[in-house]
């Protein structure tokens, strides 16, 4: 059967699958998001034992006319990996089973109090003000703006946050969770920072990697240098210098350069 370029009726429907893969893959992403702000991994957490669907529902204080979507939720949210299914009784006498929820490693990794959640990060990185330009990103390469972040909202990045104090709080939240995983790195490699003296993180934000690095190393002095309006009214310590600049054109002399998750395009565009 002649359907499309000579493919058969089975490989036309691996090749639709592979499509819908994609098309829909952001309901995955989004799907999380809405489990962290629905606070679904804590709740599970502050149970104590696995959770049934009836008990979650009552515990997020939810409608218990939207119970059949709060499964649906969870049934793509196991299957993501986020979440595992187990069986719990409801009784001693075990007359009647029922599916309940417990954590995965993944989700231990979004918990609120946890050191190092990551909850801040996910929220930061699947806000609108970041998702948005995605949307934009064919007529980006049609147009004359420099990146498609500017495209969608008119403006660079970081005039974006500098402007919006509150995007600017979630964005910086966000980095910060995402460095405190270096506390792993840090006591895992310390021979990569031994014999240092002193160290500069390029793009630093709020100061989190450095804290976490002269902590290890009480000896090490470091800067942080980052935008003026990121590093304002932070305040300097023995060990720890917050300077406010451009990267293009001056970084603080020191032993070794740190550079984490820094937007190069997005500063080098800003820079020109």
């Amino acid at each position: 059967m002649d359907l499309i370029h000579g493919e058969g009726v089975s490989e036309l429907f691996q090749v639709q699958c592979h499509l819908y893969k994609h098309i829909f893959s952001y309901i995955d992403s989004m799907s999380l998001k809405c489990a962290i702000q629905l606070g679904i991994p804590d709740t599970i957490h502050n149970h104590g034992q696995p959770i049934t669907l009836q008990e979650l529902v009552s515990k997020l204080n939810i409608h218990p006319k939207k119970t059949s979507c709060v499964h649906r939720l969870m049934r793509l949210l196991v299957h993501s990996g986020f979440f595992a299914k187990t069986i719990v009784h409801e009784n001693q006498e075990k007359e009647k089973e029922e599916e309940a929820y417990t954590l995965t490693s993944s989700s231990r990794l979004i918990l609120k109090d946890n050191v190092t959640s990551l909850s801040p990060f996910v929220l930061a990185m699947l806000d609108p003000t970041l998702v948005s330009p995605w949307q934009f990103l064919g007529d980006w390469f049609q147009g004359s703006e420099l990146t498609p972040f500017e495209k969608a909202h008119g403006r660079g990045m970081w005039d974006y946050c500098n402007q919006n104090p509150e995007y600017n709080n979630i964005f910086n939240e966000g980095m910060a969770s995402d460095s405190r995983l270096m506390n792993l790195v840090v006591k895992d490699y310390k021979p990569i920072f031994e014999g240092l003296g002193s160290l500069v993180d390029v793009g630093g934000g709020i100061g989190t990697v450095a804290r976490i690095i002269f902590e290890a190393f009480p000896h090490m002095k470091c800067t942080v240098l980052d935008l003026p309006h990121v590093v304002a009214n932070l305040p300097d310590s023995k060990n720890l210098k917050f300077v406010g600049g451009d990267m293009f054109q001056y970084i603080p002399p020191a032993d070794a350069i740190l550079l984490k998750i820094v937007d190069y395009q997005e500063d080098l565009n800003a820079h020109q």
